[in-house]
């Protein structure tokens, strides 16, 4: 299917997205449609670096235009003539520098396809969900029903109020008539006297019927709301709280707005409805008059369910969050921060009169060390409809900060338990009071618990007891959650990680990806579903290096350093170092894969195979590059310019193909600098680098290892990159790493020599790791060499660590 076309079918919120992009006078939303299927087949990258290219397709382009033109002529399409006349006079002003015309279309066609992935990412995240959905859409049309049901007793209970009151006011004059007549045969009185016994009787049946059709409405609204309130307002809650920590749940409330009004619509209707009868009563009634014994029950019943309806009606749509912060729910005293109140029963004539007021910690619990605090800034905002893109009631408080009480506050209490600062949970509360057709009801609302810190040092930790309790927890006032957590499932715990990457880079882990980490936490299991995941081994052992100091570690480089390459699918990332040697050594010479370290925090490493002179393949890696090194120099730039230089001098890049067979120019490429060689605005860093080699003299040629051979006779210093010689002086040489005897942790193999490579090491970043030097061990982690005399520190990316 063509783009265009592909384009014109998305939801509407992508094709909002389109609308925003062509609303711009660069290229007319008209002439990409007409001219769609042309636009999309020429070579628009090729016609923006060739000039004469550029001026035949500019030509072809007003030619189209002509030839829309005239089917606009025939058509006698006034409008459409003049738009299209008016586009072609606009695209000769590239006369003169056509390329920028076929840059300008490069530049929209780019931005479909960004629009494009959008919607197909949106789509895979949506079958991840396919059954779920199908309940819920189920569900969905169940409520439509029931209210369009409900709807329909509403009108018809109108109707029948008419008619009863009809009925009666015909009784009334009929009485009122007679009395001013003053009969006096009896004969005839006794006559009138039966008809007006018949047409009570009817008064009497019909009360009668309108009282039963009144309590069945009141049943529908009974059994709606118990549906609203204990089950779609539940599960919206329980959705919420994993949108909060980075599942792909749909949080929108416009659709229990649409039902929660309704409902409540209906129930001030049928309070009219009581008191219409009411005052029906008090014009007619009678003996054993139905509506006077069981009118106040209804009223009562009414009332009831509508305080239900509002009382669970107002809510927290967004919840708190900073607005340079991580993520909701974590907050950091005197730092402004956000949070958004919504009444989900919209009334246009309660626009700006109901008041919202903030407090903190309305039951703080009394345990040694908890802290309470103060909220400051802004504190009562009226529900408006002017500060939500829908329409609703809201009330957003942009300028709240929070200040921990000096006197009174922590440190006493009846409860010896002892929560750290990152496990106390606190709970921010609004109220606001609702008043409306004599009804007048105070609403309360509350937060998903909080985690409040002091400094940015406790930011990690504090994520990581957000991300727990959300994860567990459905009590959302359960403030003592860590005073007993609970331990997580491996489904569980799996779905909360790759959250955290779908939420930040929009491409979540897969099966394979999970199952490394699965491994990484359990051991090799034949299956990970009944093991169990407890919070101290989720982010407390092993402090400071934790596990989630070590996830986080790498989903915060990721999404700084590496989100489009993760979001293309080209780094594999969390798999184990035995699983890439298995799989690389099946594969040709020069495929290569980029994985996480599995021991240094935030840092990325990759490996490629070789074939040695027996033709056996040989796996080597590289120390992982950190942020000390990718911000000095982009990832893809650091393959690209990877190479080791062989005996005869012979530069040569051994990153060939990006498992599992791509070639790396088509993986990479596009992320490439378009400057290359002195021009690169990396070669500085690139340039200043030095290079080892080892001299391939003969198959008999010593060992490295060799006593007696003198490290001029093993290791030749080389110039940079960038052509320059090495300085004297300068950084130990491979000779020195081999002689101190340790071990280097990213090495793999046996301790044997490769007398027969050549190898190259960039001081940084561009390392090259001997896997013959250490023997192949599962359990060796990668980990800077620190505490060496022999070694001056280096960042990480240099085998010098």
């Amino acid at each position: 299917m063509a783009q265009w076309e592909r384009l014109t079918q998305l939801p509407d919120a992508y094709k909002q997205q389109l609308d925003e992009l062509y609303n711009r006078d660069a290229l007319p939303m008209d002439v990409r449609h007409y001219l769609s299927a042309w636009i999309e087949k020429q070579e628009w990258q090729r016609a923006a670096q060739d000039h004469d290219f550029a001026m035949a397709l500019f030509q072809v382009l007003l030619e189209n235009l002509d030839i829309q033109h005239s089917r606009f002529v025939q058509e006698e399409s006034f409008l459409l003539q003049h738009n299209i006349r008016r586009r072609k006079q606009n695209f000769q002003g590239y006369l003169d520098d056509p390329c920028a015309l076929a840059n300008t279309i490069l530049w929209f066609l780019k931005k479909e396809k960004e629009i494009l992935q959008s919607a197909d990412l949106a789509e895979q995240v949506q079958l991840l969900h396919v059954a779920e959905e199908a309940m819920e859409t189920s569900s969905q049309l169940d409520i439509e029903r029931k209210i369009a049901g409900l709807r329909n007793e509403v009108e018809c209970m109108e109707r029948t109020m008419s008619c009863l009151e009809e009925q009666q006011d015909e009784f009334d004059f009929k009485f009122q008539t007679y009395k001013m007549e003053a009969v006096v045969d009896e004969a005839a009185k006794r006559k009138q006297m039966q008809v007006f016994q018949q047409l009570i009787n009817r008064l009497d049946e019909c009360r009668k019927s309108t009282l039963s059709e009144l309590n069945k409405l009141l049943d529908r609204t009974d059994t709606l709301i118990d549906i609203l309130v204990k089950k779609e307002l539940v599960e919206w809650h329980r959705r919420q709280q994993k949108a909060c920590i980075g599942a792909p749940e749909n949080v929108c409330l416009d659709q229990l707005e649409k039902w929660f009004t309704y409902v409540a619509v209906c129930l001030f209707r049928v309070r009219e409805f009581l008191d219409k009868l009411e005052e029906l009563v008090g014009k007619v009634s009678y003996q054993n008059d139905p509506v006077k014994s069981q009118k106040p029950k209804m009223q009562k019943r009414a009332e009831t369910l509508l305080k239900d309806l509002l009382q669970s009606s107002f809510v927290v749509e967004t919840q708190p969050c900073m607005p340079q912060g991580k993520g909701p729910l974590v907050l950091r005293t005197n730092v402004q921060f956000a949070v958004k109140t919504r009444l989900l029963v919209k009334f246009p004539e309660l626009n700006h009169s109901m008041k919202v007021n903030v407090c903190m910690d309305r039951e703080a619990p009394q345990i040694k060390g908890y802290r309470r605090f103060n909220v400051f800034g802004t504190k009562s905002k009226a529900l408006n409809m002017a500060e939500s893109q829908s329409g609703g009631m809201v009330a957003d408080f942009r300028h709240l900060t929070l200040k921990e009480q000096k006197s009174g506050g922590g440190g006493k209490g009846i409860n010896d338990i002892s929560l750290s600062v990152t496990e106390e949970l606190h709970i921010i509360h609004f109220d606001t009071l609702f008043e409306m057709k004599g009804l007048s009801i105070e609403l309360q609302a509350s937060s998903i618990p909080v985690v409040i810190i002091s400094n940015s040092s406790q930011q990690q930790s504090a994520c990581a007891s957000v991300l727990w309790f959300n994860m567990l927890s459905v009590d959302t006032k359960d403030v003592m959650f860590f005073a007993n957590s609970p331990a997580a499932t491996w489904p569980q715990f799996g779905d909360m990680l790759s959250w955290q990457f779908l939420s930040a880079t929009k491409r979540g882990l897969n099966e394979a990806q999970l199952e490394m980490i699965a491994q990484r936490l359990f051991g090799k299991q034949q299956t990970y579903d009944t093991c169990k995941v407890t919070w101290s081994k989720f982010s407390k052992e092993n402090t400071p290096d934790t596990f989630w100091a070590w996830f986080d570690g790498i989903l915060v480089m990721v999404k700084t350093y590496l989100e489009d390459l993760w979001r293309d699918g080209l780094i594999m990332g969390f798999v184990s170092k035995s699983k890439e040697k298995y799989l690389l050594k099946k594969k040709q010479r020069g495929t290569f894969l980029l994985r996480f370290s599995e021991s240094v925090i935030g840092a990325i490493t990759f490996s490629w195979v070789e074939i040695d002179m027996n033709g056996e393949p040989d796996v080597k890696t590289v120390q992982p590059f950190n942020k000390v090194d990718l911000c000095q120099i982009p990832f893809q730039e650091i393959i690209r310019n990877f190479q080791i230089l062989e005996a005869e001098n012979i530069p040569e890049s051994p990153l060939l193909y990006l498992y599992p067979n791509t070639p790396k120019d088509e993986a990479f490429g596009k992320y490439y600098c378009e400057k290359t060689g002195s021009d690169s605005p990396y070669i500085q860093y690139i340039k200043t680098k030095l290079v080892f080699v080892s001299k391939e003299k003969t198959l008999e040629a010593r060992s490295p290892m060799s006593s007696g051979m003198a490290q001029g006779e093993v290791l030749e210093l080389m110039s940079g990159l960038g052509g320059e010689a090495a300085e004297p002086g300068g950084s130990p040489s491979l000779l020195s790493l081999l002689e101190t005897g340790l071990p280097e942790p990213m090495l793999s193999d046996s301790l044997e020599p490769a007398d027969d490579q050549a190898l190259m090491f960039f001081q940084t970043p561009f390392d090259f790791v001997d896997p013959h030097l250490l023997p192949d061990d599962p359990e060796l982690h990668d980990f800077p060499l620190t505490g060496f005399n022999c070694l001056p520190p280096q960042s990480c990316g240099s085998i010098f660590q």
